[in-house]
Order: structure tokens, then sequence, then C-alpha cells
């Protein structure tokens, strides 16, 4: 039983964090957040509401100043200040934010959005456990070891989701007329629109691919889906 106990441990602090995450979650975004309502992006989210045969895309705006957009969750929606800001300056089109949401009605769609509150808390769970049994063999090194292995499961799990909720809105934007190209000019610009955060990363430890990666996947599916 002795030797169960690090596992046994790790999984109630992987059960207390993911609840704790979610309530988390809700409450900071409950208390710093707006609905967006811009008559000027009626068009754009009325064409994605269509495409999805629903009543409304609901888009609440996250008081944050950075450049960035999040599915929650419990399946909202959200972009940052920081990101409206950027449109309400012309830096980002209409059609463009639309592709950002049509993202991350991906991540909801595609239900990364859930997955990845479970994979934090799994995720910290397992760090914790790795760290237990790695430190009596390392004791030093042990939970740095575990740290870095967790880092780079993370990193890569997230970059295969961007990519699928990249391919979700493709083909979100092109049913609501709105095509691809608004997607890809956005991804021209992220580096600059966000500072170019990352840019000096190994790609491995980059949490979303690259731009030019993103865009080349977007017109690899392209050209399968007109095949």
């Amino acid at each position: 039983m002795l030797r169960l106990t690090p596992i046994l441990l790790a999984l109630a602090y992987g059960f207390l964090m993911f609840h704790f995450s979610a309530w988390n979650q809700k409450r900071q975004l409950d208390a710093n957040s707006v609905d967006l309502v811009d008559p000027t992006l009626n068009d754009v989210l009325k064409r994605l509401a269509t495409a999805l045969d629903v009543a409304r895309v609901q888009v609440k705006i996250h008081e944050v100043p950075t450049v960035n957009a999040l599915a929650a969750h419990d399946g909202r929606v959200f972009i940052t200040r920081g990101m409206y800001d950027k449109f309400r300056l012309g830096d980002i089109t209409a059609a463009e934010l639309a592709s950002v949401v049509a993202h991350e009605i991906g991540h909801v769609a595609l239900g990364h959005s859930k997955r990845r509150m479970v994979d934090f808390s799994g995720q910290n769970a397992l760090r914790t456990g790795l760290a237990m049994i790695l430190s009596r063999f390392i004791p030093v090194i042990g939970p740095w070891i575990a740290n870095q292995v967790i880092r780079l499961l993370t990193a890569k799990l997230s970059r295969n989701d961007e990519f699928e909720a990249d391919a979700y809105a493709s083909a979100l934007m092109i049913k609501a007329g709105l095509g691809t190209e608004p997607q890809k000019a956005l991804f021209e610009k992220l580096p600059r629109l966000t500072g170019n955060r990352g840019a000096s990363m190994p790609a491995w430890l980059l949490t979303h691919p690259k731009s030019q990666e993103r865009i080349a996947a977007i017109e690899s599916n392209e050209e399968k889906w007109q095949g």
C-alpha cells in the first residue's frame, strides 16, 4: 500500500486541481468579461450562426490587454480586450476576427476546452507523482526532469488541438461564405500583433504552432477538400 501512496496522492491532487481550476476559471471570466456588442460585427457573426444552424453566436470580451482568445470549459467563447482594440484600430478586419471566433468554436465543438481542463489537472497529478518517484532515485534533479517531461507532453497536445481547431474554423469559414483568406491573413499578422512572443523558443516547446505552419496546414486541407 505504501508503494501506491505517491500515485494515490497524485490522483487526489489531480481531482482537486480539476475542480479548483474549473471554478477559478469561471470566477475570473465572470468577474472580468462583458458581452461583445458591436453592430459592425453583426454580419460576420450572423454568417457563422447561419452556417452552424443556430440563432446567434455569442461572444464575450475578456478585459485583459493581451491579444488573445479562448474557449472556456463551459463552452463560452471570449476574445480579449486587446484583440478587440486591434479590430477597432483597423489592425484586424471583421472577417479576420470572425476566424478567431470560428477557431474558438472549434475548440468547444471538438471537446478541447473541457479536455484541456482535465488534461491540465491530470498533467499536474502526473508531474507530482513522477517527481515523487524520480526524487527517490535522482534526489536533486528528479523534480526538474518530471517538469520538463510534462512540459513537452503539454506542448505537443496543445499544438495538436490548435491544428484541429484551425481545420474546423476553415471549414466553418468556407461554409459561412467567408473563405480561409481572413484566417491565413490573421496568422500572417499574429506575430506582430502579439509582440512575436515565443519566436526564439524551440518549436517543440511552443503550445501553439508557428504561423507559417498553420497557414501551410490550412492550404493543405483546402487542397484535400477541393480534390
